[in-house]
């Protein structure tokens, strides 16, 4: 029987992006606006992000234990594709069809429609019904117009992981994305309810360039699963670049 699960599985999220350095920048002046003129998608790395991804390339081939990733998916927005190329140029993932960077559209970050580029305090001045509408909701649940709810982020997720049990069981299988799909992830690998996956968001945010792993378990269900193994781990050493940038501005560009 073939298998269903990846032999191991690692989810990174991207390495600092100019949208994490700018939406600080507005937040320590009490801007309402992120100082962004660019589409979401086409927002780079910093150079510290791309110091990061580097960094954990590194980290990756002087730490064989548990391999190296066979396949590598990103989201197509470019701060999530320049994470997984730095990472592959450091790591040295060969650059054959295995070691490709296969872009998959439904790891995107989440859309925030027009709330999209707003501060905390923005969405309080220029959309205040919305905020009230996400204060009764809950983040969860709540959906700007034009934009998605973390339940529409996990529903294309869910897809996603179809995908990689269809083509890559048995594989060793890096994602690298943003903090909202690095949670919703852990929300449908392992069953979790809205309650849990909210307390695990409040209890700290998912470091750039920071790696969640699972390792196949097959004495866990009647097809096996996936075993957590580590969440949110950045690289160790006093060489260590990780920047936190929390998921409280709608817009953060995560």
């Amino acid at each position: 029987m073939a298998a269903r699960w990846p032999e191991r599985l690692w989810i990174v999220r991207h390495g600092q992006s100019a949208g994490n350095v700018a939406r600080d920048a507005a937040d320590a002046g009490g801007l309402t606006r992120i100082a962004l003129d660019i589409r979401d998608v086409d927002v780079p790395l910093s150079a510290l992000g791309e110091e990061q991804a580097t960094a954990l390339g590194r980290w990756f081939a002087d730490d064989d234990a548990n391999g190296m990733p066979e396949v590598i998916l990103a989201s197509p927005y470019l701060r999530a594709r320049e994470t997984a190329r730095l990472f592959r140029e450091a790591s040295g993932v060969g650059a054959g069809a295995d070691g490709a960077i296969c872009v998959d559209e439904r790891l995107r970050e989440k859309e925030f429609g027009i709330l999209d580029g707003l501060t905390v305090a923005g969405i309080h001045a220029e959309q205040p019904q919305q905020a009230e509408f996400r204060r009764l909701l809950g983040k969860f649940y709540h959906r700007p117009p034009g934009g998605e709810s973390w339940c529409d982020v996990i529903f294309r997720l869910r897809s996603v992981l179809d995908t990689i049990s269809l083509h890559y069981g048995g594989r060793r299988v890096m994602i690298v994305a943003h903090q909202v799909v690095v949670l919703c992830l852990r929300y449908v690998i392992e069953n979790m309810t809205e309650e849990q996956i909210l307390a695990i968001d409040r209890e700290g945010d998912v470091a750039n360039c920071s790696v969640t792993e699972y390792a196949h378990d097959p004495a866990a269900g009647a097809d096996g699963g996936l075993a957590l193994v580590r969440y949110n781990a950045t690289v160790p050493g006093p060489a260590t670049v990780t920047t936190e940038e929390p998921d409280t501005a709608v817009g953060a560009r995560g």
